[in-house]
């Protein structure tokens, strides 16, 4: 998985008098969790513009200098209510030999059947799945290959099974399916009120006769 450096720096004092001089300074307070005890450390607001603002999923170094590093991911991020500004964000300290789980974004491959020659509608139902795997097996994104989706059918996350990690849902998870449009429905009831109207004359006709 592509992984992001965040560039920052321990913080001294948690209070709250330090954490809101930190936001007014443009910076943003975050913990590190998973080590023997929490990193709190500040960084500029403007660095973790490419790790929130992005439907793609990355693994985090945070660089607090002097040659300390840790390799984490995102776990829990707060916005200001009202200005969408970030608050404070936790991190999750990542290990080699330990699993860890993340959401993480599916991709579509392929055209289905149902939508080209049936008219129908591609439905996404899940457009991230939690995972859970060693962080070397963490995956960038997940391919749904819908080439063999016809009118009606769906893909299940069981079809999208790898070895490498585990999918945190049910088995009868929905990923995406083929749906009947709209229009095809309102078409198909205009024909049959066609043909129903047809039937009513040639009754009246035969009943004239």
């Amino acid at each position: 998985m592509k992984s992001i450096t965040i560039n920052g720096s321990k913080r001294e004092s948690v209070g709250k008098v330090a954490t809101k001089a930190l936001r007014n300074a443009g910076e943003v307070p975050c913990v590190l969790y998973g080590g023997e005890e929490p990193v709190h450390f500040a960084a500029d607001e403007r660095v973790f513009a490419k790790l929130v603002y992005t439907p793609n999923a990355h693994t985090v170094v945070i660089d607090l200098g002097d040659n300390v590093t840790f390799n984490a991911i995102l776990q829990d991020i707060q916005f200001h209510p009202v200005s969408d500004k970030i608050l404070h964000i936790d991190f999750y300290q990542l290990f080699d030999d330990k699993e860890v789980s993340m959401n993480i974004p599916v991709i579509i491959k392929g055209a289905a059947p149902g939508v080209l020659n049936s008219g129908g509608v591609l439905s996404r139902n899940k457009r991230k799945l939690r995972v859970r795997a060693l962080p070397a097996n963490l995956p960038d994104v997940i391919e749904a290959d819908i080439s063999s989706l016809e009118l009606g059918s769906k893909l299940y996350v069981t079809e999208l099974a790898d070895e490498s990690f585990k999918f945190l849902h049910p088995d009868n998870t929905v990923v995406c399916q083929v749906r009947t449009s709209r229009t095809s429905l309102k078409v198909d009831e205009g024909e049959e009120g066609e043909e129903t109207g047809a039937e009513g004359e040639e009754a009246t006709e035969e009943a004239a006769e």
